[in-house]
């Protein structure tokens, strides 16, 4: 049974050495269309099933998001991908300079993508993250994970565990705690068309993408 009606859990793991037992259980709550925080390599993530449409209704409401900006996603390694973005030759070479890594890349979408994490030039946002944990979360699950900033309603960042339960541990079903997580937000990609621009610069070297 998931945890809605209560502040959620905080579970500690091994953030270079994740327990697969702890895994194993977040996993769970993620089949059964839970929503759970979780570290990346930049900052604490909300996330969710992308193809668990209840979920990611919950994610938006937790995080008063206007439905109409869509989410990015985490997947698993350059071959997961694949299989939801169209990866021409050009963008495949700096995909596999920067991944894992903490870049976000805006690409065309294919058709697997749920059309509510699609934007309306059919385009979406993917990361590789450079973190075990997240990693771990993603090959557990067999499909990508949702991936929004843990944020209060004013927009700050929350870099503690505690925290996050206490501004958002009512809508969360797990925390995973892998220690504080400073505020560093991804750098943001577009490889479109086969040309590289930056939309946001952030944590990683934009340099190396060209």
């Amino acid at each position: 049974m998931l945890l809605s009606l209560m502040a959620a859990n905080i579970q500690v793991i091994d953030s270079a050495h994740p327990q697969p037992h702890h895994i194993g259980r977040a996993v769970a709550l993620l089949e059964a269309q839970g929503v759970i925080a979780y570290p990346t390599d930049t900052y604490y993530g909300i996330g969710c099933d992308i193809f668990s449409k209840k979920a990611i209704e919950r994610v938006y409401r937790l995080k008063q998001r206007d439905r109409r900006k869509p989410l990015s996603f985490i997947c698993a390694d350059l071959a997961d991908i694949t299989q939801y973005a169209k990866v021409s030759n050009h963008a495949y070479r700096v995909l596999r300079r920067l991944t894992p890594g903490p870049f976000t890349f805006v690409l065309e979408a294919t058709r697997v993508v749920p059309e509510i994490l699609a934007t309306k030039q059919k385009q979406v946002a993917i990361r590789v993250p450079d973190c075990p944990i997240a990693q771990a979360l993603v090959r557990g699950l067999g499909r990508p994970l949702l991936s929004t900033s843990a944020s209060n309603p004013d927009g700050e960042v929350l870099i503690d565990p505690v925290d996050i339960k206490d501004h958002l541990g009512y809508g969360l079903d797990l925390i995973i705690d892998g220690g504080y997580q400073l505020n560093e937000p991804s750098t943001v990609l577009s490889l479109v068309d086969d040309e590289v621009s930056v939309l946001r610069e952030g944590k990683g070297d934009s340099t190396r993408a060209f």
